[in-house]
């Protein structure tokens, strides 16, 4: 054995919150979530951690620390650790948010509240009002790769870190600040990424590996098993959510008002406020109330999952618009384009709407073959709307054009969707060169600028806005080069197809291909690069509607998606096939969420299906082809491509239409997810 750590080695004294991508996290509380200090909050809790020479060597090493438990109350439950009397995870917790503060401790960490106009009036004179409350369970991300690192901490103070995450610079603010070292003496290599989808959004090795490396005078390797990433990495929050939605007799949604109650884990930081941002954020409501509850209990601490929030709320507002469609005896669709938001219209939280792309996502789907066809015989269809912001951010990103005029194309974003390729395809647009002729590659801390982290649907929009902006200084480069050798005016040169032209009419002169001017580079000021940081602002928010047809084995209470389609406003396309992969994937965790994934805990408060045999996921075989529709009605003015992000939109609307669907054959609304076979039989029994 080569070394012992506990939070003790840390720094515990940083309460800083850092910026990780749509929200804060406090520095304090992931230190504590990688190595408890004092109080185990969840069970899986790490306490110590080893090095040793052998993999056997730490294994027995763990064997001899002692650690002496005094067993606590616990409390599981998103509302029961709301209740006065539930036990406390912390004695100085005061509810923030709330005026006149609290002077009772409690497990409410925050309350967020967004509304406008009067709520109470327009419930008091509404023709219809659905009122229910339904629930969540928490899910993990499931990505394919589990948590894995390796650190090094050098003679001389430097370090290096190489992990898979979603955000190198994040990773380093983290852990130097964990381990109290300069920023500078600290790099961090990003490695290919088996998956991460918001959950490889913060730390949970790299500080303690790096802490191990620092006592031993070793590199440290780190790997977590599965059932390691279940008990403790993030899953998203469970959630338990009261509707309540008036309309007037036309169907025109006149009020809204409902309570969301997140589980955070044993941490504060759930998704609350922003699954109260995105509820209604696809309808046009003048009266709303929106209360949300960030609370934590003795599980994991959250972490992001794809529209962190949004799709626990769609779940709730999209099932009760699906039986106000009901009520009314009207099209669910056409309920929506009564009440969707268009240009102009304004959100709960004040930004403005831009576009129609809501209005035109749901009249693409309308005119679908899918929803155009017949409902077969003993099977039920069910549809839903999700919105998610999409966010912009700090980017960084460069082009530099080799001695044979290709290019190469440096990116701060780790790539976990396909961005590469966007990047280097938006690169060459711009460039007039063939996509053939350049590469993408993504650089460590040490490479390039900072950015912001590969989430939120950002990179495409942010880090791709800095790829363009380079390789336009790239061209205008060219441009003056071509100028030079031509001895003219650097405004007489246009350059399209890769090549510069000569407006000069007093010229008589061949167009330079950028193949001649990089190999003439050395005679006209060296190498030809840019680089460009910015700070992406004007990201368009993305929606996307769904239709999912489906049956049930009665026997078995079994449920089988036989038809799905996904449609969704994505800007512009900047690579259609990988677009469609991110709306397929979505379906796909969206449809695990709705049927069968859970966490699942015993009595005495212990994770009982930490593993894929017993946490069951949608494999291909669960699955039907899921069909596309991109509407590219509306390109983001404020990307020079038109790009909008695409990747958390996909996951927020399948919860609600597959509960929707299922509601139908069973013939009562469905409230509470996972729609197991199990509760499926029990809700069919009932029925009959």
């Amino acid at each position: 054995m080569k070394a012992v750590v506990t939070s003790a080695d840390f720094n515990l004294a940083d309460n800083e919150s850092i910026e990780a991508g749509e929200s804060a996290t406090a520095v304090r509380d992931v230190a504590l979530n990688c190595l408890a200090d004092g109080k185990v909050l969840y069970a899986g809790h790490a306490v110590a951690a080893v090095a040793a020479t052998r993999p056997e060597i730490a294994d027995e090493a763990l064997e001899l620390i002692r650690v002496e438990y005094e067993v606590l109350p616990h409390v599981i439950d998103v509302d029961e650790a709301m209740q006065p009397d539930a036990p406390l995870l912390y004695d100085d917790m005061i509810t923030q948010g709330v005026t006149p503060a609290p002077t009772r401790p409690s497990n409410v960490a925050k309350k967020t509240v967004f509304g406008r106009g009067d709520v109470q009036f327009a419930f008091a004179s509404a023709a219809h009002v659905i009122e229910r409350t339904y629930r969540t369970a928490a899910v993990h991300q499931g990505y394919i790769e589990p948590h894995a690192c390796v650190a090094s901490y050098g003679a001389d103070g430097q370090s290096t870190v190489w992990c898979s995450s979603q955000g190198q610079f994040l990773v380093r603010a983290l852990t130097a600040k964990i381990l109290n070292l300069p920023l500078s003496d600290l790099k961090v290599i990003p490695a290919e990424i088996g998956g991460g989808f918001g959950g490889k959004t913060t730390v949970y090795l790299e500080p303690v590996a790096l802490a191990l490396s620092r006592k031993s005078g070793r590199p440290v390797r780190m790997v977590m098993s599965r059932e390691e990433v279940f008990h403790a990495s993030g899953p998203t929050s469970g959630s338990s959510i009261d509707v309540k939605i008036a309309a007037d007799e036309s169907g025109r949604m006149t009020a809204a008002e409902m309570n969301l109650r997140y589980q955070a884990g044993a941490f504060p930081g759930s998704p609350a406020h922003l699954g109260a941002m995105t509820a209604f954020a696809c309808y046009d409501v003048e009266n709303l109330a929106l209360n949300a509850y960030d609370v934590v209990s003795n599980r994991p601490k959250v972490a992001a999952y794809r529209a962190p929030g949004a799709p626990m709320s769609a779940f709730a507002v999209e099932s009760a618009i699906d039986e106000l469609a009901r009520e009314l005896d009207m099209d669910p669709l056409e309920l929506r384009i009564l009440n969707g938001v268009r240009k102009g219209s304004v959100t709960v939280y004040g930004a403005k709407v831009h576009s129609d792309g809501f209005i035109d996502t749901l009249k693409a789907i309308r005119d679908s073959d899918h929803y155009k066809s017949d409902v077969p015989d003993g099977q039920a269809r069910g549809v839903a709307a999700g919105f998610w912001f999409n966010i912009g951010g700090e980017s960084s990103a460069a082009v530099h054009v080799d001695e044979t005029g290709g290019a190469t194309v440096v990116s701060s974003n780790p790539d976990i969707g396909g961005s590469r390729a966007s990047m280097a395809m938006m690169a060459a647009e711009t460039l007039g060169l063939p996509i053939e002729r350049v590469r993408c590659t993504v650089a460590d801390t040490t490479s390039i600028g900072f950015s912001g982290s590969t989430g939120g649907s950002r990179v495409t929009f942010a880090t791709g806005m800095a790829v363009t902006q380079a390789a336009e200084k790239v061209v205008e480069d060219l441009k003056r080069r071509a100028a030079e050798i031509w001895e003219c005016d650097a405004g007489h040169v246009d350059w399209r197809d890769g090549a510069a032209h000569c407006l000069d009419p007093s010229k008589d002169v061949k167009p330079l291909k950028l193949q001649s001017l990089a190999a003439k580079s050395a005679k006209t000021g060296g190498p030809i690069a840019a680089e460009v940081s910015i700070n992406a602002q004007g990201a368009a928010p993305g929606f996307g509607v769904h239709i999912c047809d489906l049956e049930i084995d009665r026997e078995t209470g079994r449920t089988t998606i036989t038809r799905y389609t996904a449609a969704q406003d994505v800007g512009r396309a900047i690579h259609p096939s990988y677009v469609e992969g991110q709306l397929q994937g979505g379906v796909a965790q969206g449809v695990g969420w709705a049927l069968n994934e859970e966490y699942i805990y015993n009595m005495n408060g212990v994770l009982e299906n930490a593993g894929f045999l017993d946490y069951r996921m949608p494999v291909a075989s669960d699955l039907p082809m899921i069909d596309t529709i991109l509407v590219e009605t509306a390109p983001n003015p404020r990307h020079p491509y038109g790009a909008k992000g695409v990747g958390e939109v996909p996951i927020v609307p399948p919860l609600a239409a597959v509960a929707n669907a299922v509601s139908a054959i069973v013939g009562k609304r469905m409230t509470s997810l996972p729609l197991s076979p199990a509760v499926v039989t029990a809700a069919m029994e009932q029925g009959d």
